[in-house]
């Protein structure tokens, strides 16, 4: 079941290294065993080996390398926008949501940081999920001393990029956000995208606001709701709860490898169990 599975919507997508030496093990069990270290958090060191690959003798420290080597090269989240693309029906991408998270991170690294009303460092990440709050996009790792907003022209440019290999134009779309996201800078973007912005206001920024811009639509703010879902399923993937991960890059692609196996049960309605 796995196997199949894996190949038709994983394995397919991963490209194929004409050198070097052959693996032991079909591609998909490599990718069932990170899958897994995804969701339990479990130690690359305490993987279930024998679970994976049977007799074939296989170290934790050969998963681990193709781990760190797709990640390297940011296959999954290629993976994942390939996925997406090739089931673009099934997602509704007339209302994007944006949010920010902050997770706590246990062993330092990049991009880590002490923010006064968090307990301890931190690693922030801005997610932009379509309307029922499926993620089609993140932000790269932000250290957490900096709020939602920090070079936001930048990292919301490359999201919104990221989203047109997805669907096709920007042009109409929605956008919820929280008081959080209430900036000249990021309406003068998403203005210029022709994406239509329902950003809750912020009272501190309450003497620069025109009348225009202090209108909201309630009803379609509603809906932001979706996008407290997407964290909660993400917080469901172990690896990602808690950061552990020193590297910002393989925290980041981790997320990915998390949106496919979210998109398989929610989306594709395929039952498998890593």
């Amino acid at each position: 079941m796995h196997k199949a599975i894996l190949n038709k919507y994983v394995t397919q997508y991963i490209p194929k290294n004409k050198k070097g030496r052959k693996l032991k093990v079909p591609l998909w069990r490599i990718v069932k065993a990170i899958f897994h270290k995804i969701k339990t958090g479990v130690q690359w060191h305490l993987l279930p080996l024998k679970e994976f690959f049977g007799k074939t003798e296989i170290s934790y420290q050969t998963v681990y390398y193709h781990y760190n080597k797709w990640c390297k090269k940011g296959i999954f989240q290629s993976i994942y926008n390939d996925l997406l693309f090739s089931y673009n029906h099934l997602l509704d991408c007339s209302l994007l949501n944006l949010d920010g998270s902050h997770t706590l991170a246990k062993k330092g690294g990049d991009q880590v940081g002490y923010q006064g009303r968090k307990k301890g460092k931190t690693t922030n990440l801005l997610v932009l999920s379509d309307k029922s709050g499926f993620p089609l996009s993140i932000s790269e790792a932000i250290s957490g001393q900096h709020n939602d907003l920090f070079n936001i022209k930048n990292l919301m440019s490359k999201m919104l990029d990221n989203i047109l290999k997805i669907t096709y134009s920007l042009d109409g779309l929605f956008l919820n956000a929280d008081a959080g996201f209430d900036s000249k800078e990021l309406k003068e973007l998403l203005r210029g995208k022709r994406i239509v912005y329902n950003i809750d206001h912020n009272k501190r920024n309450t003497k620069s606001h025109t009348q225009e811009m202090d209108v909201i639509d309630n009803e379609l703010y509603k809906l932001r709701f979706s996008v407290e879902q997407t964290n909660a399923w993400v917080d469901n993937y172990k690896s990602l709860n808690i950061r552990y991960m020193t590297s910002s890059r393989n925290w980041i692609q981790s997320h990915y490898v998390a949106f496919m196996s979210m998109f398989m049960r929610n989306r594709l309605k395929v039952n498998f169990n890593f």
